[in-house]
């Protein structure tokens, strides 16, 4: 018999090899099929093995990978709301817009476009921030739906330092024309990606806060990064 289930906590090649050798070890299990892009993995066994004794094998309850079977993570997901579900972005978004905006209030006069440059210096360094904490998962998720890492994996190890660079960039107000049309252009290529895995309704788990949290891909990280483009393009409309 054969069962699919989902399998979340791999990085890289080795933590694939690892999790299949493990479950192999299992009494029951002749053949492994996983996959760390779809986070699944399916199992032919010659008898029912409890997922608790599959997840005992990869490391307990307490360990980086974790297994459950595709009706538990259904009705997972369909108990969290949509708050729940996209809490942790949606809390960046308003630290970020907050201590900005805190910043225009000490002025005389609030000024939108230094707000604009203030609040994409905070996305980029605090975005390229989550990143580099798993720089390797980060690369490994990226490269299953960026357009640029899907053909040069080493773009996502390149990325989030473009990141830290273009915050950088907008918090010194450096070569405003340069930095805006980097942006422009680097979140365009970005999006493509982002917009073909929404419309192909493919359940893949979006990098844009690194691998620390559990965030889908969707209509929100589109909205996410077309923000960031129409930011860009404003500030480009100030030097043309």
């Amino acid at each position: 018999m054969t069962q699919t289930y989902r399998l979340t906590g791999m990085t890289c090649g080795n933590c694939e090899k690892s999790v299949k050798q493990k479950l192999l070890a299992v009494s029951g299990i002749s053949n492994v099929d996983l996959s760390r892009e779809t986070e699944s993995v399916t199992l032919t066994t010659d008898k029912h093995i409890n997922v608790s004794d599959l997840q005992q094998a990869i490391g307990g309850e307490g360990g980086k990978y974790k297994i459950s079977s595709l009706a538990e993570d259904i009705e997972s997901e369909q108990t969290r709301s949509w708050f729940q579900t996209y809490k942790p972005i949606l809390l960046v978004f308003a630290f970020i817009t907050g201590i900005t905006l805190v910043v225009q209030l000490t002025q005389p006069q609030i000024d939108y476009m230094e707000w604009m440059r203030h609040f994409m210096a905070g996305f980029f360094l605090v975005f390229a921030f989550f990143k580099v904490l798993d720089i390797q998962g980060f690369a490994s998720s990226y490269a299953g739906y960026d357009i640029i890492a899907g053909r040069f994996y080493n773009w996502g190890f390149i990325y989030p330092f473009i990141e830290i660079a273009l915050g950088l960039a907008y918090l010194a107000n450096l070569n405003p024309l340069l930095t805006n049309s980097v942006t422009f252009v680097v979140m365009s290529l970005s999006i493509v990606g982002v917009i073909q895995s929404v419309l192909s309704k493919r359940k893949i788990k979006c990098a844009c806060l690194g691998t620390g949290f559990n965030l889908p891909m969707s209509t929100v990280t589109i909205i996410e990064d077309g923000l960031m483009i129409c930011m860009s393009a404003a500030m480009l409309m100030q030097y043309l």
